[in-house]
């Protein structure tokens, strides 16, 4: 039986989630239908350009993703202390970007606005509501979910339900984890047989990180930044260095690729020593994550896995 979204998402225990949403129809989300030989390859794009919108209204950092055929990937983290520094115009116009809000709310962005002390009451009650829709991640999906399905049904002239039901969330308790999903999700198209290589990889977040490396910009916009090394701030980067974990991706899509002979370049072993999992583990929860790891994920079940 599926659990209640609430007690999937405890911020105390951590602020990263994977999230995962699969088409329900044969037609597929994106690729080519078999039987058609219609192309929906364009619909790839539509995902990625509403993740980094949704991105740059939400209090919730987008730090990996992967658009399938059938399915996305994508791994979030909310950033609460963002959103409840926020004032409540800024609130509402994040809010507003997104939806038309209430009578209230649309009043109070005109030149000299009066309420009553009721109105006054009930406006800050829609403001605090507001607030907290915005870090959170059943919102986010929302809008995205949506956004996409209400497009596709328009193209195929079409009604009736696009996603299998409710997204899926796995809580990632610890930073082992988050490395191997992170290159679990990255790495995808890879596994699938879509890429030869991350570079070649569309619509995944690696591609732009690789992109923006190789331009000698290290951190592209619209993604969670890396820490730099000796840089980290806790709450404002991701807890790794951001060539460091490029190169684990590289050597992992290697050996995915069939290059058993492929080992980890002298810079990642401090990283995978500081997150206590070995090379082989990330392999092979780079291609098992989600059949490994049910529930939340964390560094025990890491080591189920490696001592197979």
């Amino acid at each position: 039986m599926p659990r209640a979204r609430k007690t999937q998402i405890d911020l105390e225990a951590t602020p990263y989630y994977h999230c995962v949403s699969r088409c329900v129809r044969r037609a597929y989300l994106c690729g080519v239908d078999r039987f058609t030989k219609q192309s929906y390859e364009h619909r790839r794009q539509w995902v990625e350009q509403r993740l980094y919108f949704l991105a740059s209204i939400f209090a919730i950092d987008l730090c990996a993703y992967a658009v399938m055929n059938n399915h996305t990937h994508i791994v979030l983290r909310i950033d609460s202390r963002c959103a409840d520094k926020w004032t409540e115009q800024e609130v509402l116009r994040r809010w507003h970007s997104l939806h038309r809000g209430t009578c209230l709310t649309r009043r109070y962005h005109t030149s000299s606005p009066t309420f009553t002390s009721s109105e006054l009451t009930t406006l800050k009650d829609t403001i605090a509501v507001y607030r907290q829709r915005l870090q959170d991640i059943s919102w986010f999906m929302r809008e995205l979910n949506e956004y996409i399905a209400r497009k596709a049904n328009k193209e195929d002239e079409c009604t009736g339900r696009f996603w299998e039901g409710r997204f899926k969330s796995q809580a990632l308790l610890d930073d082992a984890a988050l490395l191997a999903c992170m290159v679990y999700v990255d790495l995808n198209p890879v596994r699938a047989g879509m890429a030869h290589s991350p570079e070649e990889a569309q619509y995944t977040s690696v591609r732009r990180r690789k992109r923006a490396a190789v331009n000698r910009s290290v951190q592209p916009s619209g993604l969670m930044p890396f820490a730099s090394a000796g840089n980290h701030h806790f709450g404002e980067s991701l807890p790794f260095d951001v060539s460091d974990y490029l190169s684990l991706v590289e050597c992992s899509a290697k050996r995915i690729s069939g290059n058993l002979l492929s080992q980890p370049k002298a810079n990642i072993v401090p990283m995978l020593r500081k997150v206590r999992v070995s090379f082989d583990s990330i392999i092979n929860l780079s291609q098992h994550f989600e059949r490994a790891c049910k529930g939340a994920a964390h560094r025990g079940k890491l080591k189920v896995v490696e001592n197979k």
